[in-house]
């Protein structure tokens, strides 16, 4: 228990350190075949290694730059939501008022002392806010160099892991490397079309229904999406919030709740079995476990690296012998439990039987 607690203390104070290395292994696993694949055309390393970030740069340049197109619409036409939203929000607190026989001054004081301390309390955070930003900022650029470093230095670093462990486990070991690379490519892949797939239908959904800022919306969605089981609540908020705004029927945000909470169980019954679930094999209640525990000590990149890093542990878990049990208990291979039953009550009723005492 000292151990375990030590543990998650270092793994806490050192989140600053290790969160940008652990995306750069993931994402230096993902991009090592395209790295290969321009070796294998006769063309330099290091000029395979900066030839393939270079592609990703652009890549993530390009959603970027569409989101920022987006977000400028979105800030351009945002003070007629807000005067919108306004309105609407002070019929609701004159209804409010009235049904629950309240004053309008008390409720016109209420509203006055929200506002000031919201106003108090945002320009208290912008400070934390830019420090923030600029932490961000720096792990943004600390994460292209460490993929590098990995990806040239990646020879080295599998030849330790085989060395440290000796020569009388180095098959095991190249085994486990392997099937820990092939299973990060399979889930990253998967999860890269997840997202495509969900954003392409809730902004083609959101279109249909004719809400506004339908593309960033969508893309926010789907990746908010990524959060188990609150993410869709979170991605159907903005959303739901505009209809409300933007309409005149309130029965256009009840059609939004309907279209995510219908892709959503698209998503999670045929989309990720399919895609990403079939790749990392760990059961709900371990994932759920996870998430908040991985949120609470990462915050939301922990989130993100939940899966992937649990899906790594059960992996060694199963290929080891006394962790077995351990890989059973995340994964999500359900028992022979009519088999079981029957086996304890025939052992109930004749308890010497040796085939039995051998189960």
């Amino acid at each position: 228990m000292i151990g375990l607690f030590a543990l998650i203390a270092m793994l806490y104070i050192a989140q600053g350190i290790l969160i940008p290395i652990l995306f750069a292994i993931i994402f230096s696993t993902l991009l090592q075949p395209v790295v290969s694949f321009f070796v294998r055309l006769k063309i330099n390393r290091i000029v395979s290694i900066v030839i393939t970030l270079c592609l990703a740069i652009l890549a993530f340049v390009g959603l970027f730059s569409i989101l920022f197109s987006q977000a400028i619409r979105f800030s351009d036409s945002s003070p007629d939501l807000i005067e919108r939203f306004t309105e609407i929000f002070n019929q609701a607190a004159s209804w409010a008022s009235g049904y629950f026989d309240i004053s309008q001054h008390s409720m016109d004081a209420w509203i006055n002392k929200t506002k000031e301390g919201f106003l108090t309390s945002d320009s208290t955070e912008i400070g934390h806010t830019l420090a923030s930003v600029g932490s961000k900022a720096v792990v943004l650029i600390l994460v292209p160099v460490y993929i590098f470093m990995i990806l040239f230095y990646q020879p080295i670093l599998l030849d330790f892991l085989r060395t440290v462990f000796g020569t009388r486990h180095r098959d095991k070991v190249s085994q486990i490397i392997a099937k820990i690379k092939s299973l990060i490519q399979s889930y990253l892949v998967g999860l890269l079309l997840q997202i495509a797939i969900v954003a392409t239908m809730f902004s083609v959904g959101l279109l249909i229904l004719g809400i506004e800022y339908a593309i960033i919306l969508g893309i926010m969605g789907a990746f908010l999406n990524l959060i188990p089981y609150i993410g869709v609540l979170i991605a159907a908020s903005l959303p739901m919030t505009i209809a409300i705004v933007s309409k005149t029927s309130p029965w256009f945000a009840v059609l939004v709740f309907a279209l995510y909470f219908f892709i959503h169980l698209i998503d999670n019954n045929y989309i990720v079995p399919k895609l990403v679930a079939s790749k990392v094999k760990i059961n709900a209640l371990v994932t759920i476990i996870g998430v908040v525990s991985f949120g609470a000590l990462w915050g939301i990149p922990g989130m993100i690296l939940c899966i992937p890093l649990t899906g790594i542990v059960k992996l060694i878990f199963d290929h080891i012998e006394p962790l077995k049990p351990w890989g059973l208990l995340l994964g999500d291979t359900m028992p022979p439990i009519i088999k079981i039953k029957s086996m304890l009550r025939r052992k109930i009723l004749d308890p010497n039987e040796p085939e039995l005492n051998r189960a």
